[in-house]
């Protein structure tokens, strides 16, 4: 259990594991943790030159997939007093140089395979881009000693997604890594026998936080993989090396439809029980369907734990690991996080069913929006609430995400409806694979429900009317979309996730 782990800070929990034990590897190599400690101190020591003893908050970008040179840069970057920027390898070049400007970043790491794109970019921007290798680093740990960094230091800027407005530099001090980390060590139950894959982005919390910084903190080993693997992935699983998993929902839609194809064969049957075999598997970074958690426990056993974060304050929120797990919902309050909700009229909410806007507070919330004072003033209340943007009611005691405030609250003839809800409900659909809900000036509702689906390639002819009265089947009638739209593939940013505002701009009229 959690409470077992000492001391109390990532790096001190880092150094306390016992040499020998793997910390990471990719299927070909391993690295052990006498090994990554020595690594990365030694790239922090190239970071630095003579006689300085820390970076002092200087923003270092890496432009680099998961892997060992990732995880040896970022904990050296880290080390030696640094602000590690990771970027999406894969995101447009537009948007690295939108982040590398405004971060103001002044030196950058990257690898062979994104060396010609990214010298590009940072020639532009006058930043020295450099090859990470970190096996040729040329000093030793005896040959210099510099401090840890305090709680309150600058440790990583994110970018938040961009679904609303634009991306804003999310800047997590030490202090606030070190909540993040020890509260899901002690809701998750981590342990050093612990084994995760690791195959998420490598630019937001959910991979770089919940996996990567917990399984180190922990003293587990992670696979890593550069890309999501399905073959080499179902290998692992079917050879039962995984106790821990976590994904997005569309992985597991991904991972039911190839298990779907594989029908009853011994390797399906193998890769089954693997699943069923973890002690937990979490779903998050979206709003599951229930015909996901549904299918899921029908071929694995496994109840999907859901949870609530957000790059501003990392996990909040989680479905109990000993327990009943909600599907729909996100559970309660993690250790060490509180949370309110409260109305338009910033009062706090009580009871079920009252919808508000969640509000946070403790160690894990962020320090600052960066170089951004107006919009870190903006979030804050006067005694020092988060205010997250989202909507979420309680039922019976767990949380459940109605969506975005100013996307994902649709006020139509004077009732507040969730788009998540609408498309939970429509992903139920047999032929509907991809669907957003949006609401669009209307005359006589205010805003009136457009739904925006991608149907499956095999479904034949879908009409609006016959969509209708299906909706009405399994929804109350002012939830039922007064439009639908049919897309071949829904509007994503850098990070797969809908832009609805691009949505409501093709569709409002």
């Amino acid at each position: 259990m959690a409470s077992s782990f000492q001391p109390q800070t990532f790096f001190d929990r880092l150094a306390a594991h016992p040499g020998e034990d793997v910390a990471l590897s990719d299927g070909r190599h391993c690295l052990n943790y006498a090994q990554l400690r020595t690594l990365f101190y030694e790239f922090a020591l190239t970071l630095l030159v003579p006689g300085q003893k820390s970076l002092g908050g200087e923003r270092i970008a890496l432009i680099l997939p998961a892997g060992f040179n990732y995880t040896v840069a970022l904990l050296g970057i880290w080390r030696a007093g640094g602000v590690a920027v990771p970027l999406n390898v894969n995101t447009p070049p537009n948007e690295i140089m939108y982040a590398l400007s405004t971060a103001g970043v002044t030196r950058a790491f990257t690898d062979k395979e994104h060396q010609q794109v990214s010298d590009s970019l940072c020639a532009e921007l006058g930043i020295p881009l450099e090859l990470c290798d970190t096996h040729n680093t040329s000093e030793t740990i005896s040959e210099r000693d510099i401090p840890l960094p305090g709680p309150d230091a600058r440790a990583l800027l994110l970018f938040t997604s961009g679904t609303t407005n634009k991306p804003k530099g999310v800047v997590t001090t030490h202090g606030n890594l070190t909540a993040q980390v020890n509260t899901l060590l002690e809701a998750w139950y981590w342990h050093a026998t612990d084994v995760i894959p690791l195959f998420l982005p490598m630019h937001h919390v959910h991979g770089i936080i919940n996996v990567l910084c917990c399984a180190l903190a922990a003293g587990a080993r992670i696979e890593i993989f550069e890309s999501f693997d399905m073959p080499r992935l179902f290998e692992g699983v079917a050879n039962k090396t995984y106790t821990l998993f976590m994904a997005v929902p569309t992985i597991y839609v991904k991972m039911i439809k190839a298990l779907d194809d594989l029908q009853e064969n011994q390797q399906a049957i193998a890769i089954c029980q693997g699943f069923g075999n973890m002690r937990l598997m979490i779903s998050g970074s979206a709003a599951c369907p229930v015909s996901v958690h549904t299918a899921w426990k029908k071929h694995t056993g496994q109840v999907l734990l859901e949870r609530y974060g957000m790059t501003e304050i990392g996990m909040a929120l989680s479905n109990p690991y000993h327990g009943p797990r909600k599907p729909g919902t996100v559970g309660q309050p993690l250790p060490g996080v509180e949370l309110m909700l409260v109305n338009e009229q910033n009062q706090a909410v009580t009871g079920d069913n009252n919808p508000g806007e969640i509000w946070v507070k403790g160690p894990n919330v962020f320090l600052e929006y960066w170089e951004n004072p107006q919009a870190t003033q903006d979030t804050f209340s006067e005694d020092g609430w988060f205010k997250t943007g989202d909507i979420a009611i309680l039922e019976t005691g767990y949380y459940r995400i109605m969506g975005r405030s100013s996307v994902d609250i649709i006020k139509t003839g004077g009732e507040k409806v969730s788009a998540l809800e609408i498309e939970s409900v429509l992903l139920e659909h047999k032929d509907i694979v991809e669907c957003a809900v949006i609401g669009v000036p209307d005359e006589t509702w205010g805003e009136a429900v457009l739904a925006v689906i991608v149907l499956e390639e095999s479904a034949g002819v879908l009409s609006v009317d016959a969509l209708k009265v299906w909706c009405k089947s399994c929804m109350s009638g002012y939830k039922v979309p007064k439009r639908f739209e049919m897309m071949r593939a829904l509007p994503r940013n850098a990070m797969g996730k809908i832009t609805k505002p691009a949505l409501a701009k093709l569709f409002t009229r």
